[in-house]
């Protein structure tokens, strides 16, 4: 069953893209400016044909890398004249195509957590919103083993590094822990070494650097009792208040991404990249996220490709280069300027900007496989 959600969830994000891409199609042929090419996957294609309508043609392609779509417009270039093309458009008709996009990535994201709300929304982070007096638990689903703390010594190496009774032991010296009974072995290999801990405390993760002791004074090398348990996470449902809970929730996630990229940033400033890397992933953080997704069940998996769809909407409305918030940024200054924006200085901006999002990408895909493989 984990396969077949896997595979569906996979499906799914690469169908986010292209309705991204939809929004940009549908606008553009209702602003009279022609599509060249609908293309579902990037280059090189495998597979593609014209598709004729009443007053124009297409190119539909299907290509061999599955990471999302394009459409290219005619004249995609500001300084066009041509008729027909996006450069000829006016800007009323430019904004509403650049936008799109966007818009349909924030329609889908809502439509999901409506839908979700009604039917079996997880709880995946504290104090999530939610109209209380019409929303009950209706299951609560079992997650994963965990190894807790049950107890800490007085005056032990774990007290003195600050790891507390409640915590979850993720990994030992970076080795990750299942079971109380790789804790023993792991600490007597280590007995009077400094090493890393750990731990999730209340959802959220930190690491400790704890000297062990040199013998086992009979608490241990760690100073900690442990054991076994299950970690779970609620399922709701809510009735008539669904479209709220699904507005609140647009809200609640979209100041929780915009709090994330602005602690990655700053931290960036301060040469801190291990947070700056924490708060960001890629396609394979993306794909390890919707595979543990797929253990749990159906809805959860709806949920991560909601917050995806959002993400995306978020992301591209920032005026970055390259990205439809940025395109429409530099479109505009250059008006609020009155200075031409040629297809040489257009080039030079969103081409700058593509090849920073590609390195970008490329640390990124790094910094996952790092993280989680």
């Amino acid at each position: 069953m984990s396969v077949f959600l896997l595979i569906l969830s996979l499906l799914l994000f690469v169908g986010l893209v292209v309705a991204h891409e939809w929004g940009h199609f549908v606008v553009a042929r209702r602003g009279g400016v022609e599509v060249e090419e609908f293309g579902i996957g990037f280059p090189p294609k495998a597979w593609a044909k014209k598709i004729k309508t009443k007053k124009s043609q297409f190119l539909l392609s299907v290509n061999l890398l599955p990471l999302g779509g394009f459409v290219r417009l005619k004249g995609e270039h500001d300084s066009d004249t041509r008729p027909a093309s996006f450069g000829a458009a006016p800007l009323g008709t430019k904004v509403k195509i650049m936008l799109a996009g966007v818009a349909v990535n924030l329609l889908i994201a809502y439509l999901m957590l409506v839908v979700l709300a009604a039917t079996a929304m997880p709880k995946i982070i504290d104090n999530q919103y939610t109209v209380a007096s019409d929303t009950k638990v209706i299951q609560h689903v079992q997650n994963e083993d965990v190894v807790l703390t049950d107890s800490v010594v007085s005056g032990s190496p774990a007290e003195k590094a600050g790891i507390k009774p409640g915590d979850r032991i993720l990994q030992l010296d970076g080795q990750t822990i299942s079971s109380p009974e790789q804790i023993p072995p792991v600490t007597e290999h280590n007995a009077g070494k400094t090493i890393t801990v750990k731990v999730d405390r209340n959802g959220k993760e930190a690491v400790y650097r704890v000297t062990l002791n040199q013998q086992n004074t009979g608490d241990g090398y760690l100073g900690i009792s442990s054991s076994s348990g299950r970690s779970g996470i609620e399922l709701q449902r809510s009735t008539w208040s669904s479209p709220i809970v699904a507005a609140g929730l647009l809200k609640q996630f979209s100041e929780l991404t915009f709090k994330g990229l602005g602690t990655a940033l700053s931290s960036l400033s301060r040469g801190d990249t291990k947070t700056a890397s924490e708060q960001v992933s890629g396609p394979v953080g993306i794909f390890y996220i919707l595979r543990e997704g797929g253990k749990l069940g159906l809805s959860f998996i709806l949920m991560i490709i909601a917050i995806i769809s959002l993400t995306l909407a978020l992301i591209n409305i920032l005026p970055i280069p390259a990205l439809d918030g940025g395109r429409l940024f530099v479109t505009l200054l250059f008006r609020a300027m009155k200075k031409p924006l040629t297809k040489r200085r257009e080039d030079f901006i969103h081409g700058s900007g593509f090849a920073f999002l590609m390195l970008l990408f490329i640390l990124v895909t790094f910094v996952d496989i790092k993280r989680f493989f």
